[in-house]
């Protein structure tokens, strides 16, 4: 027989959507928000040529900039407020985590439960503004670098940059962070899956006109199709897949009652970590791009010593060779989606801490002792899973990338790009539906309340 919470969610529908006033609410904030940010991504900073950065940009979007282009919704091709987008804060979020990981203040603070995550959470604004600057910067240098772009180069331009582009970042976070309290799902991963599905329709379009002058036959289209659809396909199957772990309680006795032993699962995801890791690996990949800009787009016209002229040389030859399609950019790439992997899962699940908390319960695992013997079991468990879900990662974000290098395709929605719009989309539902079983439990109680009083 199903359980009530089982019942309820069947009887979920366009009915009891409509009676959720305060979906209603969340969804219309959402969906606003999200139009604020697009908005901004048309919206150029001052003292460019749009033209003559454009033909520039041209010339590099099959990089890492042609992805980050993708990921701000086409705000990097015309040079908006919103160019960083979020990735300063999702930079900043990755290196407060990993020292967080050792000991010291961070790991103090992580472990001091809602007012250490506050503390945490405020550190990570001031780290993503100092990497804002830097980033700013980096892109005023280049574009000074560039001949014909910017208008009237010097230390105004710079400065103006900085501020602009710093000051998008910081209205992002603050707006991802607000989505994320009064909207539907998580902020950040929206604005990413918004920018998107904005870039979407040009993809497609693009990819039809080359199909229509003959640059990509009918077969490479249909193979680029079928890989999009099994990408699909596979992405919802291993997010929605779980790995239950049977959990026993044993009969107890509460006064003169009896309660009977029960059983229930600890569900684990296979894929634990979601989106993050190739976000995080995506944001580190920009990292190249940012040392070039800093270093200027000109070593003949520096008045360094000869050496420096040698490394700036080497550094745009490292850079160049993180592109789409390269080896050591797949290699990179995959190695980056593996560590995140397992990195963010020990994060977000302690096992010693579930153990913990099962043995507190009087809950065990059949066969296995509770406390660290559990605590091993559990660990041993989720190791194979986030094998399974890195190596799932990798697949889904680089074999897409690879089968469209092969026909020659530039098409911006790669395996990264569809993993966040598929993952994001399966999350926002989920919350969606939560909230409606939560209008109707809260429904349930009013009525039960009235029953009572009639009596």
């Amino acid at each position: 027989m199903a359980s009530a919470a089982e019942q309820l969610a069947a009887n979920l529908n366009f009915s009891s959507f409509s009676k959720a006033k305060d979906l209603h609410s969340r969804i219309w904030f959402t969906i606003g928000a999200l139009l604020v940010y697009r908005l901004g991504t048309f919206l150029p900073i001052p003292g460019i040529d749009l033209v003559a950065f454009q033909e520039a940009f041209k010339l590099a979007q099959n990089g890492v900039l042609g992805m980050f282009n993708t990921f701000s919704g086409g705000a990097v091709e015309r040079l908006a407020i919103f160019a960083l987008n979020v990735m300063p804060y999702i930079s900043a979020s990755i290196i407060i985590q990993l020292l967080a990981s050792f000991p010291g203040r961070l790991e103090t603070m992580k472990k001091d439960g809602e007012s250490g995550r506050q503390q945490m959470t405020q550190i990570t604004r001031y780290l993503t503004v100092v990497l804002a600057i830097v980033q700013s910067f980096s892109i005023a240098k280049g574009l000074e670098g560039s001949p014909n772009v910017v208008t009237d180069p010097g230390l105004m331009f710079e400065i103006s940059t900085v501020i602009t582009l710093t000051g998008g970042t910081l209205f992002l976070m603050w707006l991802g962070e607000q989505i994320t309290a009064r909207g539907i799902g998580n902020g950040v991963s929206l604005i990413i899956f918004a920018g998107i599905v904005a870039e979407l329709p040009r993809s497609i379009w693009g990819s039809l006109e080359l199909l229509q002058q003959g640059s990509l036959s009918g077969f490479a289209m249909i193979a680029m199709t079928a890989v999009l659809a099994l990408a699909i396909v596979l992405i919802v199957f291993v997010e929605r897949s779980q790995r239950r772990v049977v959990i026993q309680y044993p009969k107890r006795q509460v006064g003169n009652k009896v309660y009977q032993g029960d059983t229930s699962f600890l569900p684990l995801k296979v894929n634990t970590a979601g989106v993050i890791p190739p976000i995080f690996a995506s944001s580190l990949l920009m990292i190249p791009a940012t040392i070039v800009g800093i270093i200027g787009a000109s070593p003949e016209n520096s008045s360094a010593a000869q050496w420096w002229q040698v490394a700036q040389e080497w550094i745009r030859n490292a850079a160049g060779a993180m592109t789409h399609g390269k080896p050591l950019f797949m290699v990179i790439y995959a190695a980056l989606i593996m560590f995140f992997a397992v990195f963010y899962t020990s994060i977000i699940f302690n096992v010693d801490e579930t153990a913990d908390n099962l043995r507190k319960n009087g809950g065990f695992l059949p066969g296995i002792r509770p406390g660290a013997k559990t605590a091993q079991y559990l660990d041993k468990v989720l190791t194979r899973l986030t094998v399974i879900g890195g190596t799932f990662l990798v697949l889904v974000c680089l074999v897409p990338e690879m089968v469209f290098a092969g026909v020659g395709s530039a098409f911006s929605l790669g395996g990264t790009s569809i993993l966040i719009v598929v993952s994001v989309t399966i999350d926002t539902v989920s919350q969606i539906q939560s909230h409606m079983l939560a209008h109707q439990y809260e429904g349930l109680a009013k009525k039960s309340k009235l029953r009572g009083r009639k009596r």
